[in-house]
């Protein structure tokens, strides 16, 4: 059998629950490209690329006639997003490293204060320009938590690219909201693994802000 074909078709059945492995082979390359990023690793950029090129067919499941009919078009729509700002970050990060593939692709800084109001303005603001236009092209309820995951998952993203450590705590935000929509929906393995996320982005943050402290010490001139 095609390979290909058989995992567009596989399902691992729970009880009368049905899941897709595609949805829990694309959720692990997505786990698998967040450890490298907690290493900052360029390979997390096209590991995670083929993650949501999987996941996008499961999101939509009424087109691509999946045992779960829900349409969660923010859901979907951010898959292609994430290929988008990943190619980006993927480019951002090799150029960092300067010919030494061994070196970290990025060194971690906080966001200056204009920075962080605009990710505050766009988390807001985006979600409630999106939230209509996803209801109206009959995404599952509630509308503006599809519309604030989709928003949050591109801010995250952008931040990962340009190395901002607060990028952890907006996947936290994304998390919270991500779990009890994801189960209302009958994506299971899916908020399991926002679950899990919720848990690993807070140790990312703690890791990344370490990783910024010890930089912004070693660069500090000696005392005279």
């Amino acid at each position: 059998m095609n390979p290909i074909a058989w995992l567009f078709d596989a399902q691992l059945v729970i009880g009368d629950q049905v899941i897709l492995w595609r949805e829990i082979v694309g959720n692990a390359f997505g786990l698998a490209s967040a450890l490298g990023g907690l290493r900052r690793k360029v390979w997390a950029w096209p590991v995670g690329i083929i993650g949501n090129a999987l996941l996008f067919t499961v999101f939509l499941g009424a087109v691509f006639g999946t045992p779960n009919p829900v349409n969660l078009l923010g859901q979907a729509a951010r898959q292609v997003m994430f290929i988008i700002v990943s190619i980006y970050g993927w480019i951002q990060w090799s150029r960092n490293r300067h010919g030494d593939a061994a070196a970290p692709a990025v060194t971690p800084r906080w966001a200056t204060r204009r920075e962080r109001v605009l990710l505050v303005v766009l988390l807001i603001g985006g979600t409630l320009a999106l939230t209509p236009i996803f209801r109206a092209l009959g995404s599952f309820e509630p509308v503006w938590a599809d519309a604030w995951i989709f928003v949050g998952s591109l801010l995250a993203t952008w931040g990962m690219a340009r190395g901002w450590t607060e990028f952890w705590l907006i996947w936290v935000a994304v998390d919270i909201v991500g779990v009890p929509l994801l189960v209302s929906a009958g994506y299971y393995a899916s908020a399991l693994l926002y679950l899990f996320y919720g848990v690993f982005t807070l140790i990312g943050f703690v890791t990344w802000m370490r990783v910024q402290r010890r930089a912004e010490a070693a660069n500090e001139p000696a005392a005279t």
